[in-house]
């Protein structure tokens, strides 16, 4: 019975990893600072980095990696300022369509020279996106370094790096 297992990657595209970098100007929570980590959510997915004390400019420089299974679902973050008793407070939240990114993955960029940018993303009124955010084709891999402007806050920015993970199974879909 126990090779009947169910993979739960088997219907993956293949995975993101994404690297939380820093967080830039903070809004403060508790009295001069605050207590941050990040909380990245994919559908039922939701991973968190390590609480960084006392700090509006924190830098974790963490991956997480998740699975992605639809493209359409957009990635959210949600910064929060962690207290020992009480609830943890908000410090903003962000999200960014991952589909300019996995459509440069598939443009298959492969001995194109290193440092080429396959695509720019411009910030506008429907993302996050905090300045303008290069794809690009570098050590054989396709990365995305990004800047993401916290909503629902008065101030802060979140900086991520994306790099595609694909599948073993997937390489030829």
């Amino acid at each position: 019975m126990a090779d009947k297992k169910v993979n739960p990657i088997g219907n993956a595209m293949g995975l993101l990893r994404i690297r939380v970098i820093r967080g830039i100007n903070l809004a403060v929570r508790d009295v001069k600072s605050s207590d941050p980590y990040v909380i990245v959510r994919l559908g039922k997915q939701k991973l968190k980095t390590r609480i960084i004390k006392k700090s509006l400019n924190p830098e974790w420089n963490e991956d997480l990696t998740l699975c992605v299974m639809d493209p359409n679902e957009p990635v959210r973050l949600f910064v929060y300022d962690h207290d020992t008793f009480s609830l943890d407070d908000k410090m903003g939240d962000a999200e960014f369509d991952m589909r300019p990114f996995l459509d440069a993955v598939k443009s298959n960029s492969q001995g194109a020279p290193d440092g080429t940018v396959i695509r720019k993303l411009i910030p506008d009124r429907q993302n996050c996106i905090a300045e303008e955010s290069c794809i690009v084709w570098k050590d054989g891999k396709v990365t995305q370094n990004m800047f993401l402007r916290l909503r629902n806050v008065e101030c802060g920015e979140i900086e991520l790096q994306l790099q595609w993970i694909d599948l073993p199974s997937s390489r030829g879909a």
